[in-house]
């Protein structure tokens, strides 16, 4: 399983949310690429990185710095995520050197869109299902839809997604434990590989993740209890290597 620390961008700043809102971020840096650096020495596989503005705004804002990383470290595979809406955009990153875009709001709110991208970058696409009380929430978690999440993940399955990364967005930036239960259910319910994102504080959370990742859990995005040092990704990423299919 990896564990792979996220990097928060608004304004070209590296912070983190608190259940997404916008007015509650914490900045823990203003140099994505040293942000990055500390990451990488510290063993990471991959980096998940979110434009948090371009979320909102509904295309890219922080692509530069996103750039910068991705040129920095050629060879350590990177996950965006944050305003991807179109064609053009999944090409840009791609070509920048992103390995896998993670397409959000519009593949809640225009599915087919999905089973285009997927055809036209194949092993690319990366779905976000961000979730609360099984519902999918859309436009930066501002609203919650009307579609369940176990069911978009099978029609997202068909499609041809590379992975899942489900965020249960009542626990995300609270520091109060992963939801380890909605996340082993969504992983049974579809073949393709789960990343567990939102409320992963502890070795604990890690351990309880490692317990059900036979279910097709590949991974687990951790973000402020790295920066706020509850988490020794070193020490926790050896932990996991250590264990059944680590």
């Amino acid at each position: 399983m990896l564990l792979i620390p996220a990097i928060d961008l608004k304004d070209g700043k590296c912070v983190r949310l608190r259940q997404g809102r916008m007015d509650d971020a914490t900045v823990f840096s203003d140099d994505p690429v040293e942000v990055a650096r500390r990451w990488v020495e510290a063993g990471a596989r991959r980096l998940h990185i979110v434009d948090l503005n371009g979320a909102f705004a509904g295309e890219p804002v922080n692509a530069e710095a996103i750039q910068r990383i991705a040129e920095t470290f050629p060879d350590l595979p990177l996950q965006v995520g944050g305003g991807i809406r179109d064609e053009e955009t999944v090409q840009a990153y791609l070509d920048i050197g992103v390995n896998f875009v993670i397409i959000g709001t519009k593949a809640v709110s225009a599915p087919h869109f999905i089973n285009d991208l997927c055809m036209e970058f194949p092993g690319h696409i990366i779905v976000g299902l961000d979730a609360k009380d099984g519902r999918a929430a859309i436009d930066g978690w501002s609203k919650l839809s009307h579609h369940n999440v176990q069911e978009l993940a099978q029609r997202f399955e068909r499609d041809g997604v590379a992975a899942i990364v489900y965020t249960d967005i009542g626990r995300d930036g609270m520091m109060n434990g992963v939801n380890v239960e909605s996340t082993d259910e969504l992983a049974r319910a579809v073949t393709i590989p789960i990343i567990a994102s939102g409320g992963v504080s502890s070795m604990d959370d890690i351990k309880a993740l490692c317990a059900v990742e036979g279910e097709g859990i590949m991974g687990a995005i951790i973000g402020r209890a790295l920066y706020e040092g509850t988490i020794d990704l070193t020490a926790a990423q050896h932990y996991v290597d250590a264990t059944a299919g680590g």
